[in-house]
C-alpha cells in the first residue's frame, strides 16, 4: 500500500518558521517527482513548490526566497522548510507524489499551518 503522512503543521506568529515533514511507504518515492501544495479556505489547491528526482526545483511566486523543498531518497521522506511565514500561508498543506511514467497522483491527508500577525 501507499502512504504519505505529513507533521509539522500547526501555529507560529508572522516571522516565524516551521519545518513540514511528509513520511511515506512503498517503492515510488526515489522515481517520483514531489511536490507540496496547499488549500486555502475557499479557494482550490494550489502548487507552493516541486522537486523532480533529478533534484530541480519550482516555486509560486508568493514563496520563492521563503520557502525550501528538500528530499531525502534513503528515508522515503520528503520536507518544506518555511521561513518568514506570513498571514496569507494560512492553509492546509498536502504532500504529492507523481511517480516518473505512471498517470498515479498520490496525497497526504494534509496539515494545518495557520500564522497569526
Amino acid at each position: 500500500q501507499v502512504q504519505m503522512d505529513e507533521s509539522g503543521g500547526g501555529l507560529v506568529q508572522a516571522g516565524g518558521s516551521l519545518r513540514l515533514s511528509c513520511a511515506t511507504s512503498g517503492t515510488f518515492f526515489s522515481i517520483s517527482t514531489l511536490g507540496w501544495y496547499r488549500q486555502k479556505p475557499g479557494k482550490p489547491r494550489e502548487m507552493v513548490a516541486t522537486s523532480t528526482n533529478g533534484g530541480s526545483t519550482n516555486y509560486a511566486d508568493s514563496v520563492k526566497g521563503r520557502f525550501t523543498i528538500s528530499r531525502d531518497n534513503a528515508k522515503d521522506t520528503m520536507y518544506l522548510q518555511m521561513n518568514n511565514l506570513k498571514p496569507e500561508d494560512t492553509a492546509v498543506y498536502y504532500c504529492n507524489a507523481k511517480p516518473l511514467g505512471t498517470t498515479y497522483d498520490f496525497w497526504g491527508q494534509g496539515t494545518q499551518v495557520t500564522v497569526s500577525s
